[in-house]
């Protein structure tokens, strides 16, 4: 069986493990993209880190949980961005101002809302953590 979005389920496995109180989940979806967002989402500090183990049936990720996550999910469809309008998306994905972050892929590769102002790119929205 083959899922429509892994990214958005390992997100919601992220959730979800998070709201039950587990420290620790062990999931079989791996990507460089999946990998590239659980990279932002440590550097950021809403995980406390991640690991891949290769074993005979195939490569899995055990991710870290800190504890700091109150939601997480993926964007659909994904946005094309301006670097001029970040703040629109900002207010729809995101609680309040500076709080979370917006996950974005660019020319220069997957980075934050924050760093992709900074550089003066724009992109496609993929993700959102607060």
């Amino acid at each position: 069986m083959s899922m429509n979005n892994p990214l958005a389920n390992v997100l919601s496995r992220i959730q979800n493990a998070g709201r039950v109180g587990q420290q620790e989940l062990t999931t079989h979806c791996n990507s460089k993209v999946i990998k590239a967002v659980l990279a932002i989402m440590k550097d950021e500090g809403y995980i406390a880190g991640f690991e891949e183990i290769t074993d005979k049936k195939g490569d899995l990720l055990t991710i870290q949980l800190s504890g700091q996550l109150n939601k997480t999910g993926v964007v659909t469809p994904n946005f094309t961005v301006k670097q001029t309008s970040f703040e629109m998306f900002e207010k729809r994905y995101l609680p309040a101002k500076d709080f979370g972050v917006l996950i974005v892929t660019t020319n220069q590769g997957i980075m934050t809302h924050k760093q992709a102002k900074e550089q003066k790119l724009g992109g496609k929205l993929i993700a959102y953590a607060y």
